[in-house]
């Protein structure tokens, strides 16, 4: 007889990185990283991500969500590009894309579409972000080819060695990495492999809660030379200010802008500037 005292359902973190690995493997067939690696050559120029959320004022980085594991559709039919737009215009430092096609439906075409729109915005435009669980050397190669500045790397999802070793490749092809962590030992991680961008995730990637004093009790013991940037569950300026004040110099916000009818006057109200521009 099975003893079923032991069985344990995977969390939605685990069966995401699981379909991921899956997914990656599907995508070496259809083109494998050999190939991959040679359109490198046409991969569209970089800017710093990091230096350019480094505003002097708190930053934000807009994401574009259609969906979530926790809110179900969200945008479906957003138009990425349009959005990317009124961000850029709103003062977005970093337009974070979403690019998991299962549970966040998004997918790489929509992080080109974004990139593609804000190209020529002036003074200079907002860095993109791909946001999605990278677990394969290839997701970085393919985030370079599609116009990303930078990757997400979630400490959850890699070991530390893994996640060196992807910190490593990702600084090879000019783009910078935004390092996720939940807890403290994910934060020593961070610090262990030198994160100089870490980003602190107040939603739990296990049950997807959302705890907006985890940034808080994190930002103390976050190495001093790192950039740091409060993620998930930000829709208001008291929000950005609590942030702020506990030592972060970006927010992204996702959902809040996703659902807004004029996102660019959600940003500018976020940073503190829609006043000013009155």
């Amino acid at each position: 007889m099975t003893n079923s005292t032991n069985f344990r359902e995977p969390s939605i973190l685990e069966r995401i990185v699981a379909q991921r690995r899956k997914d990656v493997e599907e995508l070496k067939l259809i083109l494998p990283q050999k190939a991959l690696e040679k359109k490198l050559r046409e991969a569209p120029p970089t800017i710093n991500f990091r230096k350019r959320l480094d505003e002097g004022h708190t930053s934000v980085i807009a994401e574009i969500k259609r969906a979530s594991p926790s809110k179900g559709d969200i945008a479906i039919a957003i138009d990425a590009a349009q959005q990317a737009a009124l961000y850029s215009k709103g003062g977005a430092a970093g337009i974070s894309v979403l690019t998991e096609p299962k549970w966040f439906k998004g997918n790489l075409t929509d992080l080109q579409a974004a990139r593609q729109i804000v190209e020529h915005h002036t003074p200079e435009r907002p860095g993109i972000l791909r946001k999605d669980f990278i677990v394969d050397e290839y997701q970085i190669i393919e985030s370079r080819n599609a116009g990303a500045d930078a990757i997400l790397l979630i400490v959850a999802c890699l070991g530390a060695d893994e996640l060196a070793k992807f910190l490593e490749i990702t600084h090879e092809l000019d783009m910078e990495a935004l390092v996720e962590v939940n807890s403290a030992q994910e934060m020593e991680i961070a610090k262990k492999v030198n994160a100089l961008l870490i980003g602190i995730n107040n939603r739990n990637l296990d049950t997807f809660e959302v705890d907006l004093n985890t940034t808080q009790k994190l930002a103390k013991n976050a190495p001093q030379e790192a950039l740091l940037a409060a993620l998930s569950g930000i829709s208001s300026r008291e929000d950005v200010v609590r942030f702020e004040n506990a030592g972060a110099k970006s927010v992204l916000v996702g959902e809040a802008l996703m659902l807004a009818t004029n996102p660019s006057e959600v940003i500018a109200d976020l940073v503190g500037t829609s006043q000013s521009q009155q």
